[in-house]
C-alpha cells in the first residue's frame, strides 16, 4: 500500500534537494579546480587561467613534487606517525578527562571544568609558550614539539565531558554494584558507548595533526623532520621555485612549473585526509550535536 505524499511536501523536498545539490556543487568546485590546475600545462595557466577541464594534460607538476621522492615519503611518514600517535594518545587522555569531569561523585568537577574553560578565553602568548617548550622542556627540533601541544584541547575535553554526561548514570551505578572499579567502567562501558563522541574528537585531532605546519615552522630545523604540510608551506612560500629543495633536484633542462606545482602539492597533501572523512561522518554529526546540546 502506497502512502500518499502531500503536494506541499513534494515541493518542499524538491526545493530542498535542489538547494543542497547546488551548495554541494559550489563546495566541490574549488577541489575540481585544484585537481584540474595540477594537471594543466604551466603555459595554459599563465595564458588562460584555471579551468575545470585542462586544455593540455600535463604531469610536470607531479614530476616536480616527486622529483625527490624520498623527501616526500619521509614527510608522509612524519605526518602519518604524528597523526596516528597523537590522535590515539589525545583520544585516550581527552576521554579520561571527559569521564572524570562528567561524574557527579567528583567533588571538584565544576572548579576543574572552569579552569579548563578559562584557558579558552586567555593565554600566556606565543613568546612565553616558546620559552617553555624550548628552554624549559628542551624540545627544540624534536618530534615531541609537534606531538604534545595539539594533544589536549580545552574544547575537546568540554565536548567529551558533555557527551559522556548524556550516558545514563544507571549504567555506572549497576557496574559499581557488581564490583567494577572506575577504570574498568571507563574502559569497558563508557568508551564503547562513546563511539560517536570519540569519532568526532578523533577527527578533530587527526585534522589538527595532519594540517599543522606552524609548530614545525617555529620548532623544527632539520629537513628530515619536516611534516608534509610544512614541506608544502616551504614550496608555496618560496618566491622562486628554483630556490626550493624540490626544484633543486630537477634536471637542468627541465623548467619547473610554478602555479601548477602549488596545485599538485595541495592534492598530494590533502588527498589522504579527505578520504578519511566519509568513514567517520555518521559518527561526526551525532557526536558533535549531542556533545553541544547536553549541558
Amino acid at each position: 500500500m502506497k502512502i500518499r505524499t502531500e503536494a506541499s511536501t513534494v515541493v518542499f523536498n524538491g526545493i530542498g534537494y535542489t538547494v543542497i545539490t547546488v551548495l554541494a556543487a559550489v563546495c566541490l568546485l574549488p577541489f575540481l579546480l585544484i585537481i584540474s590546475g595540477s594537471l594543466s600545462s604551466e603555459m595554459d595557466i599563465i595564458a588562460d587561467g584555471f579551468k575545470l577541464i585542462p586544455t593540455t594534460l600535463s604531469w610536470e607538476a607531479y614530476q616536480a613534487v616527486f622529483s625527490n621522492p624520498m623527501q616526500m615519503v619521509k614527510a608522509y611518514q612524519v605526518t602519518a606517525g604524528l597523526t596516528i600517535v597523537g590522535a590515539a594518545l589525545g583520544l585516550f587522555l581527552t576521554s579520561m578527562a571527559g569521564y572524570v569531569l562528567s561524574r557527579k561523585e567528583f567533588a571538584y568537577r565544576n572548579s576543574v571544568s572552569f579552569l579548563i574553560y578559562f584557558t579558552t578565553l586567555f593565554s600566556g602568548g606565543l613568546i612565553p609558550w616558546y620559552i617553555v617548550v624550548v628552554n624549559v622542556l628542551g624540545l627544540k627540533d624534536s618530534y615531541l614539539a609537534m606531538l604534545l601541544p595539539p594533544m589536549l584541547s580545552a574544547w575537546n575535553i568540554i565536548l567529551m565531558k558533555n557527551f559522556m554526561k548524556s550516558i545514563p548514570d544507571s549504567i555506572t551505578e549497576s557496574a559499581k554494584i557488581d564490583g567494577a572499579g572506575d577504570f574498568t567502567i571507563y574502559w569497558k562501558l563508557i568508551l564503547p558507548l562513546s563511539t560517536p563522541g570519540l569519532a568526532t574528537i578523533g577527527l578533530f585531532l587527526a585534522l589538527a595533526y595532519w594540517n599543522d605546519w606552524f609548530l614545525a615552522n617555529i620548532f623544527i630545523t632539520s629537513e628530515d623532520k619536516y611534516p608534509l604540510q610544512f614541506l608544502l608551506y616551504k614550496i608555496l612560500a618560496s618566491a622562486a621555485v628554483l630556490k626550493t629543495s624540490v626544484a633543486g633536484n630537477l634536471s637542468a633542462d627541465f623548467k619547473p612549473p610554478a602555479e601548477t606545482l602549488k596545485m599538485a602539492a595541495a592534492v598530494v597533501v590533502t588527498g589522504p585526509i579527505v578520504f578519511l572523512y566519509p568513514f567517520v561522518q555518521r559518527y561526526f554529526v551525532k557526536g558533535l550535536t549531542i556533545g553541544a546540546v547536553k549541558g
